[in-house]
């Protein structure tokens, strides 16, 4: 595996794959470049609930994650490392579907659904680590195909991530 180039503003805005990949710059973050990642994430829902209906956020987050996965899988090629720390496009595009789903205008919800998707994110419980483990231990980025594999393998585990995140918070809701 050849060594990371020296992540910058510059580098990042040499290409539209490492851009969106690093969360337009959030993930250059110094200290916690996944919750600077899901901080932007939450921001940009806000903004898109304004603008759009609840449809095309649907269309965005689909495409987000389709394109999401060429270009995660770019930039880790570029960056030569299975799942570099300042990717966060993952974080975005899960965080975006836990607001997308648990559908809730209340602060408070929104607060905890944050905290819990980053603990989730962060501590990887089983399975997240099973699917986190699997996709680092098999990442073998030379072809197209093998490319956007490796750039869902790092979305995979965040999708996880929200995936219990949104169970946790509907069922907090219903009981409480």
């Amino acid at each position: 595996m050849s060594l990371s180039p020296t992540l910058s503003f510059a580098w990042m805005l040499g290409s539209i794959h490492r851009t969106v990949a690093l969360g337009l710059g959030s993930g250059l973050s110094r200290f916690a470049p996944g919750t600077a990642g899901t901080l932007l994430a939450w921001i940009l829902y806000l903004v898109m609930q304004v603008f759009f209906s609840e449809a095309v956020i649907v269309i965005v987050i689909i495409f987000g994650l389709v394109y999401g996965c060429w270009a995660c899988g770019i930039c880790s090629k570029d960056l030569g490392y299975p799942d570099h720390g300042s990717i966060v496009w993952d974080e975005i595009i899960a965080f975006w579907l836990v607001l997308l789903c648990i559908g809730s205008g209340s602060f408070a919800i929104q607060v905890l659904a944050f905290a819990l998707f980053r603990f989730l994110d962060a501590i990887k419980p089983w399975p997240i680590n099973r699917i986190d483990r699997y996709f680092k231990r098999n990442a073998h980025v030379n072809s197209a195909q093998a490319i956007i594999w490796q750039g869902f393998g790092i979305i995979a585990d965040d999708l996880l991530a929200a995936f219990f995140t949104i169970i946790l918070i509907l069922l907090g809701m219903r009981l409480f």
